[in-house]
């Protein structure tokens, strides 16, 4: 045998029979059925049911000890705040880890707990805990679990059930209240549960723990009917969000009696100001306040402009260091719909789980330095954050990415955590030091979020109600009936949207070139996975080992701008900013604003939460709530190239204006035999008329040539041809054309390359088919344009939208199956749009021409991204 001639074969052969070792060894063998093979699949399902189990019989450890062993408040040291601001002597980790028994489907030890709770907790105690702290623990698992145990047909409803949790919480709100008897309506951070306010109670308070208590107090309210509670918490979290900087952003620390910020005067997503936003966006969820959506909207851009470190990652802009609260920014991404940025939030802290095996803080929170790649505390008292995060992420992406994750999250908890009277916290992540405490939050949040990554049925993941987990991972929902409707005025006003979250999409790796699709993989397959590794310092460890290589490099992340501001202009010429402009420019309408006047109006474009584009959220002096719309009446916009060329008319004068749309009609030439024609009649029309966008540049198909220079669309029309292998127009053609129009899909390259390439290889014109169902205006700028615009004077682009070019898919697909003729695209006659000269006012804003308009749905273009809330009324 000539080894060295035929040992690849072999090897593959060696290498199949390994593989295929696994689904031999459960052949029948002596006549004994064996098991199913190993599917990948059922790894995953094996694996989550084992680290499920773990999570379960770890929890059972950490609670069935507390009620052995559980402390109380620290009596001979009262000014020690970081244990009595939450051990207020009133059970609180019992309180806390009420739903967690939910979330375990134990409904024999729920019952049990609600029975503890009932016999045992009262708030007439001498001991002053913080407010925030209170509310989050002890006044949500309250709530939580008189929902689950009052509400019948379902597993926890417990029959002799009278609402005494619901009394008890009503209770502790009462006792809450007067602290929020301050001017500024902002509540003290602590106060006596038995006494109130005493003198000299300090005046300072932080964003999060004054502004963070509306999900409890609003929910208190609503199964109550005593108003007080939601209103004191409304007040508070307005009184703040109406303290923001110019640019959008709250401070960290506020004064509550003047509602000034105190020094430092900083913003970030980590302690201090964390949870403002969770329970902005959270409130309205729960409860249906639109304008909670549109505090969390506009801060929510804010911190991505301003507080992102420029790379996109995450890092203070001001210290450049990550602390640990901060690690539920990536779960929160991910309930507003903006996953590829939560993706990357949490790359930073899984880099640094890695490297600690937590995430070390101390006093102030912060665990790393940007800039010296170093952590500046080692604490860990196993906060839930990260594992939040990983949870929300593996439940929209399924990557296994994130199994793998929260498997090494139990593993280090267990090793480094795991002690003969329960869970501790760990001082010192270097040396294991442990501290004598286990935080409540432990059994509420980390270990309930660990035990939902693993159970894949879970019945809170088939919840489609308006369900949410507070801050500290309590389960509230609100029925509708308790809901306050929004009233006719207010619904004409905002027409708000129903909105949802997009679909992930994972990276892909491989793309056919004629059907789109293709090899996707997870996070180890991104471009910037070992960017976000080095930002930390962390070495290759397990599977990145595999997709890491010595001689490759961490590319530096491209990032999306999330917000933009823009002077407005006509004509691209430098204006003055308007900064109160009259009537004649911007009018407030019933259901938005008509800008009629384009110059000296500043714009603030950010992008949608639902992917599917970009809002105008304000317009000079004006705020453009969710579900408004911005009308566009200036007939000053001419859509007309940057240099000023255009075509030419009957009188042969250039001419600046162009018409956005032009209608083609799309018809079959038909050369084949009858009987092929009417078989190609059931698979797609032959004629159909449609209205295309035209662009800025190139040849306008809607105007009239004297010298017949255009051939697009002219006469018969232009013939409909395809190329498999460049099914995006933006390489050059192998062939050249004579003629034709090239239909091509939109993407991966510019309007303007796909038209240069057409015009190279001799095409008349390009159609290219939107993946969306608005219309596109294709633009360029004169720097692009330079050089190239000669070529392009006698070859246009149009864009049809999705369903449109679908249809023009379908006559191409039947006529190239059937062999029977071709496809055409001729200019309708006498379909050319034409653009409003003007008018009175009463004209330009009147009910029936934004109606004709939001029919029409012409709406403006950035970058190619669609101004979702805009509407073209020219």
């Amino acid at each position: 045998m000539k080894w060295p001639t035929h040992w690849p074969r072999a090897l593959l052969l060696l290498v199949v029979a390994t593989l295929e070792a696994q689904s031999w060894s459960h052949h029948s063998i002596n006549g004994v059925a064996a098991a199913a093979p190993w599917t990948r699949d059922r790894k995953l399902q094996a694996r989550c049911v084992a680290c499920m189990n773990n999570t379960r019989e770890l929890w059972y450890h950490g609670f069935d000890n507390y009620m052995k062993h559980g402390a109380g408040p620290d009596w001979y040291n009262l000014a020690n705040v970081a244990t009595n601001d939450v051990a207020g002597n009133f059970s609180v980790t019992l309180v806390d880890a009420l739903d967690t028994l939910v979330v375990l489907n134990d409904t024999i030890g729920f019952e049990n707990a609600v029975q503890d709770v009932i016999r045992a907790v009262s708030f007439n105690v001498n001991t002053k805990p913080q407010v925030f702290e209170t509310t989050i623990r002890v006044l949500g698992g309250l709530l939580s679990g008189h929902q689950f145990a009052s509400k019948p047909g379902q597993p926890f409803y417990i029959p002799w059930y009278r609402g005494e949790l619901l009394s008890l919480a009503h209770d502790l709100g009462e006792r809450l209240l007067p602290a929020f008897k301050t001017p500024t309506g902002l509540p003290y951070a602590r106060i006596n549960l038995r006494h109130g306010i005493r003198p000299g109670e300090s005046i300072d308070s932080c964003t999060a723990g004054a502004g963070s208590l509306i999900l409890e107090f609003g929910t208190l309210s609503r199964l109550t009917g005593d108003d007080r509670f939601e209103k004191a918490a409304y007040k508070a979290f307005f009184a703040l969000w109406n303290k923001r900087s110019d640019i959008g952003l709250v401070g960290n620390t506020v004064n509550i009696w003047t509602g000034t910020w105190t020094h430092p005067e900083v913003n970030g997503i980590g302690a201090g100001v964390d949870s403002f936003y969770e329970y902005a966006l959270k409130w309205y969820i729960l409860s249906g306040e639109v304008e909670f959506l549109d505090v969390f909207q506009e801060a929510y851009a804010a911190v991505m402009r301003y507080s992102r470190a420029p790379d996109g990652f995450w890092g203070d802009p001001v210290y450049l260091t990550v602390d640990s609260l901060s690690a539920f920014w990536p779960g929160l991404q991910v309930l507003a719909g903006d996953i590829e940025n939560a993706i990357k939030s949490h790359m930073i802290y899984w880099n640094l789980w890695k490297k600690f095996a937590g995430l070390p803080e101390g006093k102030l929170m912060s665990l790393w330095d940007m800039s010296y790649r170093a952590a500046t505390s080692l604490q860990y008292p196993l906060r839930p954050e990260f594992v939040e995060s990983t949870w929300y992420l593996y439940r929209a992406t399924r990557d296994p990415f994130y199994l793998d994750v929260g498997e090494r999250i139990l593993s280090d908890i267990i090793v480094r955590a795991k002690v003969d009277c329960g869970l501790t916290g760990i001082s010192d992540l270097k040396t294991n030091n442990r501290d004598d405490r286990m935080e409540s939050f432990v059994l509420s949040e980390t270990l309930k979020y660990l035990y939902l990554l693993f159970d894949e049925e879970n019945e809170l993941h088939r919840d489609d109600s308006n369900m949410v987990l507070t801050t500290e991972g309590h389960l509230l929902s609100m029925n509708r009936k308790l809901e306050k409707p929004i009233s006719a005025v207010r619904r004409e006003l905002r027409r708000v949207e129903h909105l949802s979250c997009p679909a992930y999409k994972p990276p892909v790796l491989a793309t056919d070139p004629v059907t789109g699709s293709g090899l996707t993989g997870g996070v180890y397959t991104r471009p910037d996975v070992d960017y976000a590794r080095a930002l930390v310092a962390a070495p290759a460890t397990g599977s990145e080992e595999y997709v890491w290589s010595p001689d490759g490099f961490c590319q530096m992340p491209k990032v999306d701008l999330y917000t933009f501001d823009f002077l407005l202009s006509p004509d691209g010429q430098a204006v003055p900013e308007d900064f109160n402009p009259t009537s004649k420019k911007l009018v407030p309408v019933s259901d938005g604003y008509v800008l009629q006047d384009v110059a000296g109006i500043r714009a603030y474009i950010v992008s949608r939460m639902d992917g599917k584009g970009y809002d105008v959220t304000k317009l000079g002096p004006y705020s453009v709530k969710t579900g408004q719309i911005v009308y566009v009446n200036d007939s000053h916009l001419l859509l007309a190239p940057l240099d000023g060329k255009g075509a030419i008319n009957e009188d042969g004068v250039g001419s600046k204006r162009r018409s956005p749309e032009v209608e083609l009609r799309i018809y079959l030439d038909f050369l084949g035999s009858s009987d092929a024609v009417l078989q190609l009649h059931h698979e797609a029309p032959s004629e159909a008329f449609i209205t295309a966008s035209t662009a800025m540049f190139g040849a306008d198909p809607a105007a009239s040539y004297p010298d017949n220079t255009v051939r697009f669309g002219r006469g018969e029309g232009a013939r409909l041809v395809r190329d498999p292998s460049n099914s995006f127009g933006c390489m050059p053609y192998k062939q050249k054309y004579a003629g034709e129009a090239l239909v091509v899909r939109r993407g991966e390259c510019t309007f303007l390359d796909k038209l240069f390439e057409a015009a190279v290889a001799g095409a008349s014109g390009v159609i290219a088919i939107s993946d969306e169902d608005h219309s596109i205006t294709p633009s360029a700028g004169a720097d692009e344009l330079q050089g190239i615009d000669d070529l392009l004077e006698d070859a246009a682009i149009v864009v049809v939208n999705r369903s449109d070019g679908e249809l023009i898919t379908a006559m191409l697909n039947a006529a190239d199956g059937f062999g029977t003729g071709q496809v055409r695209a001729a200019i309708a006659p006498e379909t050319v749009p034409t653009v409003s000269g003007g008018g009175g006012d009463e004209e330009f804003s009147s009910e029936a021409r934004r109606q004709k308009a939001r029919d029409g749905n012409r709406i403006l273009y950035l970058n190619g991204h669609p101004l979702v809330n805009t509407r073209l009324m020219v």
